[in-house]
C-alpha cells in the first residue's frame, strides 16, 4: 500500500514537473543561425560598384535561385543580367577541369576597359578577361599575390621608399624596383614598449608603423602615445598551458594622474632630420590627425581635454614646426562624438565642422585660416552623417534625423544642401523609413536602399531630385515567412517625464495568441552615445528574435541621456547620473505597454543586456526589486571607478583641479589632478529582492571581470542569493560554444523566474530541450 501511494506522489510530481515546461524551446531553436540558415543565404541589401567613375553600375544579389550579377544603365532604365554564370563558369571548368557551383559564384578583382565592352577578373591566382558582346572568356595571366608577409610594408607614395617598424623603431630602404637603394636605415633610436613606433607589439619581426607618408613622398611624421607611466590592469588565463599565465597590459582608469602622452615627430627620409612638434595643451589630450595637405606642408589636426568639453582644431607647419589653432569650440558639458565630422575641401582651404553649439547638430564653413563664413544647415532637427561631398558642385548631401515632423526622428532622411547658400536644405526623400544611398560621380542618380524594422527593404535607383526610376533588386523572404517568421513592431511611449516621445520595438512569439498573457523582457544598452534600439529590417535580431519564441514579449527601447540623434539636450541627459539615469524611463515604457496591451502580464518583467546592458540591468533590478523579477546581466561594467578613464571620464564628468607649483630655476609651473567618482551598482546591493543572474568572461580585458566579482562579493557580503557564470576563455565578446551555452542559461532563468518552467535546471546537456516531445 505504501508502495503504491509512493508510486502515485511521483508519477504525480513528473505529471506536476511536465505541466510547467511552458518555455517553447523548439520554437526558439528553430531560429539560431544553426537552423535558420536563410538569414544568411539571401541579399537584403546590394553595393553598386560604379564603372570607371561613371554613371553605370555593377551589383551582386542572392535570392533562393543563387547568386546572380547584374548591369545597370541608369540612362537607359536598363538592368541586365552582367553575364550568363553557366557559361561563364562552363568555360572556366574547361580551362580548368573542375566543376563549380552555378549558384556560388564570387566575382573578385573586377577592372572593366573603358569603353566598358570587357573586364578583367581574378579566378584560382588566375586573371581572366570576359566580353560582354560574345560572352567569351580568355586568360590574361597568373596574378602572383603578395600574400601577409607584405603587410609590414608601408609604401611611400610614389613608391620609390619601404618605411617599417622593428624593435619599436622605424626603419627605410628604397624600393628596388624603382632603382632605389636597399640599404636599410635605422630612423629612430628612443622607441621602446609602450612608447612605439610599432602599430602592434613587435620585438625582433618587422611590423607595420605607426608613422604616416606625406604626399610629397620626401617626410614622414608619426604620432605615438607615451604609456610608459601608465598603470597595468592584470587578467589570468587560466587555460594556458602548461600553466596559468598572468597577461598584464597598460589600462587608464577614470580620474588616473598618470594618464598616457601623445607626441608627434616629422621626418625627413632624405636628410633624416627629426622634428619634434609640441602637439600637446592638455594633459592626458585626446589627439588625432585629420588631413595632410597635397605638398605635404601641413598637417591638421583635432585634441580635446580629458573633460570632453572643448575641441580645438589646428595645422602644423611641416616646414617650420609651427602649430596653430584655427578652430576652439567650448561645448558643455560633454562634446558628441557619435556623430563628430571636421571636413576639409580644395586641400583645406575649407572646412566643414560639425557642432551642436545650437542644442542641434548642425554643420559650418570656416575657412583654411579658421575665419567663419556661415552655418551650413540650422534648425531645431540634427543634421546627421554625411553621404557624399560633390566638391564640383559645391553641394554636401547628408542623412536629416527630425527634419520631416512625418517621418520617425531615428530614420535617415536624404537631404543636400549647397555649402555656399544657408538655408538652401532640400530634401530628397520622403518615404516613413531609414535610407541609406550611394551616388555615382556625376551625382545625377543615386541606389537607394530603404527599410524599417517591419518592412522589407526597397532597393530602387532614384534621379538626383529624388524621383523613383527603377527597382533594382527584391529581396526574398518567402522561405523565412513559410517557417513562421515575422515582423516585429515599433512603438512610441512616454519617458518617465511624460513629456519627452521614447521609440522602441516590440518582438512577439511567432505563435502569439492575443488571448493569452505574456511575460515582458527588455533588451538593454543604454549607451549613453547609442541606443540599442533597431531601425533597419533583420530577419534576426540578435537574442531578442529567439527569446520571444519561448514565450514572452521582448521589447527594445531609448532612454534619455542616449543618442545624439535627438539633439544635445536629449543625449546629454546621462551626463553625471552614469549609472540611474536610464531607470526610470525604462520602468515607465514597460507600464505603459502594460496598460496599453491586454497580452502582457506587467507583474512579470524581466531585463537583461550586454557590458553597459549588464550594467544597467543590474542597476535596474537592484533599484526597482519590485518591479524586475529577473534579470542576466553579461560583462556588466558594475563599477565604472575602475573601467577605462575615457568612458567615466566623458559621460559622468571629471574634475581639474590645477596648482601653480613655484620654481625659481625652471620656471613655475601647473599641475593638474583629476578627481572621479561614480556610484556602483555594489552601493545598491541591499535593496536586491532575486532573479538575477551574472555572467562575465574571465580573459576579459575590456570591462575587467573584477566588476562582476566585486557586485557577487556586494550580494555576498548582503547574505543576497543570485547566480553567476564565468566563462573561462572568453573576452569581452562571446562566440562559438560559449555564446551558445550564455544564450541556453539565458533561456533558462527567464523561464524559470517568468514561467515558472523549471526544466532547464535538470537539462544535463546544454541543449538537451531538443530532445523533448
Amino acid at each position: 500500500m505504501i508502495k503504491n501511494i509512493v508510486l502515485g506522489m511521483l508519477l504525480l510530481a513528473g505529471f506536476s514537473l511536465s505541466a510547467q515546461q511552458k518555455a517553447n524551446y523548439k520554437l526558439a531553436d528553430r531560429f539560431t543561425f544553426k537552423n535558420f540558415r536563410y538569414a544568411d543565404r539571401n541579399s537584403l541589401s546590394i553595393y553598386p560598384e560604379f564603372i570607371n567613375d561613371g554613371d553605370c553600375f555593377w551589383f551582386s544579389f542572392t535570392t533562393e535561385e543563387g547568386k546572380k550579377y547584374y548591369y545597370v544603365n541608369p540612362a537607359k532604365r536598363e538592368k541586365r543580367l552582367l553575364f550568363d554564370t553557366g557559361k561563364l563558369l562552363g568555360q572556366l571548368s574547361e580551362e580548368t577541369r573542375k566543376a563549380y557551383d552555378t549558384k556560388d559564384f564570387t566575382l573578385q578583382g573586377v577592372e572593366f576597359d573603358k569603353k566598358r565592352s570587357s573586364f578583367t577578373f581574378v579566378f584560382e591566382k588566375n586573371r581572366y578577361r570576359y566580353d560582354m558582346k560574345t560572352g567569351l572568356v580568355e586568360k590574361v595571366d597568373t596574378v602572383i599575390s603578395k600574400g601577409w608577409g607584405e603587410s609590414w610594408k608601408k609604401y611611400s607614395p610614389d613608391s620609390s621608399y619601404i618605411l617599417y617598424a622593428k624593435n619599436h623603431n622605424l626603419f627605410l630602404m628604397g624600393n628596388k624596383e624603382k632603382g632605389k637603394d636597399t640599404t636599410v636605415v635605422q630612423l629612430t633610436t628612443d622607441g621602446e614598449k609602450y612608447y612605439t613606433y610599432a602599430k602592434e607589439e613587435a620585438d625582433t619581426f618587422p611590423t607595420a608603423p605607426v608613422a604616416v607618408w606625406l604626399k610629397d613622398s620626401k617626410r614622414i611624421f608619426a604620432v605615438r602615445e607615451d604609456m610608459r607611466n601608465m598603470k597595468e590592469m592584470g587578467i589570468v588565463d587560466v587555460l594556458a598551458e602548461p600553466r596559468p599565465k598572468l597577461k598584464t597590459y597598460k589600462y587608464s582608469m577614470p580620474g588616473d594622474q598618470e594618464a598616457g602622452r601623445t607626441e608627434m615627430v616629422i621626418i625627413d627620409v632624405e636628410t633624416k632630420e627629426i622634428k619634434n612638434i609640441d602637439i600637446q595643451k592638455w594633459n592626458g589630450e585626446y589627439f588625432s590627425v585629420l588631413h595632410t595637405s597635397k605638398n605635404g606642408d601641413k598637417i591638421f589636426f583635432e585634441r580635446r581635454p580629458r573633460t570632453f568639453d572643448e575641441q580645438e582644431v589646428g595645422v602644423v607647419d611641416t616646414k617650420t614646426g609651427e602649430v596653430k589653432v584655427l578652430i576652439h569650440e567650448v561645448d558643455k558639458p560633454f562634446m558628441d562624438y557619435k556623430m563628430a565630422n571636421i571636413m576639409f575641401l580644395n586641400d583645406g582651404k575649407d572646412i566643414i565642422y560639425r557642432s551642436e553649439r545650437t542644442g542641434w547638430g548642425h554643420y559650418y564653413l570656416y575657412d583654411g585660416e579658421g575665419n567663419f563664413k556661415h552655418a551650413i544647415t540650422s534648425g531645431a532637427w540634427v543634421a546627421g552623417p554625411v553621404s557624399d561631398i560633390d566638391t564640383v558642385g559645391r553641394t554636401l548631401y547628408f542623412y536629416g534625423l527630425g527634419i520631416d515632423k512625418n517621418i520617425d526622428p531615428y530614420y535617415y532622411t536624404l537631404c543636400k544642401v549647397d555649402i555656399d547658400k544657408p538655408g538652401s536644405v532640400k530634401q530628397l526623400t520622403f518615404e516613413n523609413a531609414t535610407h541609406m544611398v550611394h551616388f555615382p560621380k556625376s551625382y545625377n542618380y543615386f541606389v537607394d536602399i530603404y527599410n524599417r524594422v517591419d518592412m522589407v527593404p526597397r532597393i530602387v535607383l532614384k534621379n538626383k531630385k529624388g524621383k523613383e526610376l527603377m527597382e533594382l533588386a527584391r529581396p526574398d523572404i518567402r522561405r523565412a515567412v513559410e517557417m513562421g517568421w515575422k515582423a516585429p513592431e515599433r512603438f512610441k511611449v512616454k519617458a518617465a517625464d511624460g513629456v519627452t516621445d521614447l521609440y522602441g520595438v516590440m518582438w512577439k512569439p511567432f505563435d502569439f495568441d492575443s488571448t493569452k498573457q505574456y511575460p515582458i523582457i527588455s533588451s538593454v544598452y543604454p549607451g549613453p552615445f547609442y541606443e540599442y534600439v533597431p531601425t533597419q529590417f533583420a530577419l534576426l535580431h540578435d537574442d531578442n528574435t529567439r527569446l520571444a519564441q519561448l514565450g514572452f514579449i521582448v521589447i527594445a527601447v531609448g532612454h534619455r541621456g542616449g543618442t545624439p540623434m535627438r539633439g544635445k539636450f536629449y543625449h546629454t541627459y546621462s551626463h553625471g547620473r552614469l549609472r540611474d539615469y536610464p531607470l526610470a524611463d525604462d520602468k515607465y515604457a514597460i507600464e505603459q505597454l502594460a496598460d496599453r496591451y491586454s497580452f502582457i502580464d506587467g507583474t512579470k518583467v524581466g531585463i537583461y543586456g550586454h557590458s553597459g546592458g549588464g550594467f544597467m540591468s543590474t542597476a535596474a533590478i537592484c533599484t526597482y526589486p519590485d518591479f524586475y523579477s529577473a534579470a542576466v546581466s553579461s560583462a556588466g561594467n558594475h563599477d565604472n571607478n575602475i573601467y577605462n578613464s575615457w568612458w567615466g571620464e566623458v559621460h559622468h564628468g571629471v574634475k581639474e583641479e590645477k596648482k601653480v607649483i613655484k620654481d625659481s630655476i625652471n620656471g613655475d609651473r601647473t599641475e593638474s589632478t583629476f578627481k572621479f567618482s561614480v556610484p556602483t551598482n555594489m552601493q545598491l546591493a541591499k535593496n536586491y529582492k532575486g532573479g538575477l543572474l551574472l555572467i562575465h568572461g574571465w580573459v576579459d580585458d575590456n570591462v575587467h571581470p573584477a566588476h562582476t566579482l566585486r557586485m557577487a562579493d556586494a550580494l555576498i557580503r548582503a547574505n543576497k542569493n543570485f547566480d553567476m557564470i564565468i566563462l573561462p576563455a572568453e573576452n569581452h565578446g562571446f562566440g562559438g560554444a560559449a555564446n551558445t551555452f550564455y544564450e541556453r542559461k539565458m533561456w533558462f532563468h527567464f523561464a524559470k523566474h517568468l514561467l515558472g518552467d523549471e526544466t532547464g535546471d535538470f537539462y544535463y546537456e546544454i541543449e538537451q530541450y531538443k530532445d523533448r516531445n
